[in-house]
């Protein structure tokens, strides 16, 4: 891992620099996005199935596309018993937090006395993309279909790539038929957002898509924003441990090698503290854990990186580099973690304490795991329920209440040039006939 301290000469240079640096702005990936977009865009099911025999090596026809039945029966065949109860925890967890987050509708009586409030209602059809690859992300499917079925969202399409031969992992389809999937498309890439974003022969757009996802994944999804919502920008994993001479070297150093296994190589990991010996001792640590890993060549390019060890001043300078960094995963393991924690206004997630690793929000805590990423965490939060709400403004006045309104709103219509607003309201309240 690359290593800098607060001591050594053009440390604010480099610390700049790398907060500058991001998956999410690379030129090239978003050239290359542009040109899959616009080939979906126009060519529609035969791009989809270039690009899924070009990237995945499966050569698909368009009935094809779409998983069958009997795949998912086969998917639940397949599923052993332990795999089942690990679901049925994470969901019950899920879908607590999230019935927690729903938002509700409400109405209030304004100063005129008209009836004025908000209802929310969930998207009719919602896009989620779950990452598969080297790594089918079984969790990532519980943590965003539970919240679009939680919402109430009637139509939930995903799309997840396959293999050479077409297969989507057993696991993860069983996962995700029981998280609540409408319908599942063996489908990956930024052609999969594109196809839910425009629509194609076999896929009907969505209103809204989700879901994490590689570079090009995110890229795609920030540039067909307008075409269709989105969630946010959660790419390639983060995490960075803020840490004083408290802290076990041991989890620290198991913590960053858990995210820096996913195998984009774009990951990005930190490891922010006062203490010189503490990084010293997360180097052995790393050195000594890291033979024992079955994904070792990934973690070691992601280190290699986009590793950093990084000695601050305080833990002032350690809080403020956070907010720099805008990590998706944030742990603190200092004297005080939830004293530290308070100044920290930009992580995805935030893990107080040596007990409270990021494996847990990965997995089974509750809070969905779909994260901003890439400096993002600045301008977005993370996936909450309340994503798959649409919020509309429910207004009602009476005449009682539009007389009382009329002189201040008729003010606004003359200053801006606009008689015609004016013009609307006061004539509900002119006699018929004139």
């Amino acid at each position: 891992m690359n290593v800098i301290r607060h001591n050594e000469p053009g440390f604010a240079g480099r610390l700049k620099d790398l907060a500058a640096a991001s998956s999410l702005f690379d030129k090239t990936i978003e050239e290359r996005t542009r040109a899959i977009l616009e080939a979906v865009h126009t060519r529609r099911d035969a791009a989809l199935l270039e690009f899924t025999e070009r990237f995945d090596g499966a050569k698909l026809a368009p009935d094809q596309l779409s998983v069958t039945k009997a795949e998912l029966l086969n998917s639940a065949l397949r599923a052993d018993e332990d795999l089942k109860k690990a679901i049925e925890v994470s969901s019950k967890n899920i879908e607590l937090f999230s019935r927690k987050s729903l938002r509700k509708n409400w109405s209030a009586k304004n100063a005129q006395g008209a009836t004025v409030g908000e209802k929310f209602d969930p998207f009719q059809r919602v896009g989620i993309y779950i990452p598969g690859g080297t790594a089918p992300l079984v969790s990532t499917a519980l943590m965003t279909i539970v919240l679009a079925r939680v919402a109430g969202c009637p139509e939930i399409v995903v799309c997840t790539p396959c293999n050479a031969s077409g297969e989507v992992n057993p696991a993860l389809l069983y996962a995700v038929r029981t998280a609540g999937a409408t319908e599942i498309y063996r489908l990956g890439g930024a052609q999969a957002i594109a196809a839910m974003a425009y629509g194609t022969e076999t896929i009907r757009h969505v209103q809204k898509v989700f879901g994490p996802g590689n570079a090009y994944v995110v890229a795609a999804k920030r540039l067909l924003f307008g075409h269709v919502a989105i969630d946010l920008l959660p790419g390639p994993s983060e995490i960075l441990v803020l840490a004083d001479d408290s802290a076990d070297p041991r989890f620290a150093a198991a913590d960053l090698l858990a995210q820096a296994e996913h195998g984009s190589g774009h990951e990005r990991v930190w490891l922010v503290t006062t203490s010189a010996k503490l990084i010293t001792a997360v180097q052995k640590e790393i050195k000594a854990q890291l033979p024992k890993l079955s994904r070792r060549e990934f973690i070691e390019r992601a280190l290699r990186n986009n590793g950093w060890l990084i000695l601050v001043k305080s833990l002032e300078d350690g809080v403020a580099l956070v907010n720099q960094l805008a990590p998706e995963h944030c742990e603190v393991m200092t004297k005080k973690p939830p004293e530290t924690a308070k100044g920290i206004v930009t992580a995805g997630a935030i893990f107080l304490g040596g007990y409270s690793p990021t494996v847990l929000g990965d997995y089974v805590a509750g809070p969905s795991h779909t994260l901003p990423t890439g400096g993002a965490g600045a301008s977005f939060a993370g996936l909450t329920v309340d994503q798959f709400q649409r919020r509309t403004s429910v207004v009602e006045y009476n005449v009682a209440s539009l007389k009382k309104s009329l002189k201040p709103l008729q003010k606004f219509a003359e200053v801006e040039g606009l008689d015609a607003h004016g013009r609307s309201a006061a004539i509900r309240l002119e006699k018929k006939g004139k």
